[in-house]
């Protein structure tokens, strides 16, 4: 079973993200489930939201405590909410931000983990491109199809489609589809020069 924690703030679209990964999940055969925390969801408050993804049904409805797979949304809680709390050593991270990992001061966190599997991406940037608004959580998506092959951009494209419509769900495709292209990119910048992620540029 592939269990995601997925941390942002109310407002990003934090549960719709999990949704939306489910769906993907679904799209290519498997089971899966999305619920979020409970708690306070008013805008900027943070949010967390959960995905797990398996061949068998999930009989499982707990909080999600030692993640796969870890989506951080908005990088301003990254000192703020301890977000790898439980993340399994050979989990996959992703975050939303322009920033290094040294430039986030998580050059001590990265160590701790396989940094092939480390790497951020301008979501928000990207998202205020094709959206022209600041919802970062589809853009995400598609990076994370990238990072971790788990599901395919075409699954995520499906699952986007499937929440929004019309022109915003094609900006939201487009915007995924050029989050997958960057982090594609990212991983075989590492790949090729053996660099960890807190040297990047």
């Amino acid at each position: 079973m592939l269990e995601i924690r997925i941390h942002g703030r109310g407002g990003q679209g934090v549960v719709t993200a999990a949704e939306m990964l489910s769906v993907a999940a679904f799209e290519q055969g498997r089971h899966a489930q999305a619920f979020p925390s409970f708690g306070s969801e008013r805008t900027g408050a943070p949010v967390v939201a959960f995905c797990r993804i398996d061949t068998r049904e999930i009989r499982l409805r707990e909080p999600i405590m030692a993640p796969d797979v870890l989506i951080v949304q908005d990088p301003t809680l990254l000192h703020q909410v301890d977000v790898f709390q439980g993340l399994k050593p050979d989990g996959w991270v992703l975050i939303n931000t322009r920033k290094s990992f040294d430039e986030l001061g998580l050059a001590a966190v990265a160590a701790r983990f396989r940094h092939e599997r480390l790497t951020t991406v301008p979501a928000t940037d990207i998202a205020m491109k094709h959206l022209k608004r600041p919802l970062p959580n589809a853009v995400l998506l598609g990076g994370f199809a990238a990072l971790a092959g788990l599901v395919t951009l075409e699954a995520v494209e499906h699952a986007i489609r499937d929440t929004f419509s019309g022109a915003v769900a094609e900006a939201n495709v487009a915007a995924a589809r050029e989050a997958y292209a960057y982090v594609r990119h990212e991983i075989d910048e590492l790949a090729h020069t053996g660099a960890s992620p807190d040297s990047k540029a």
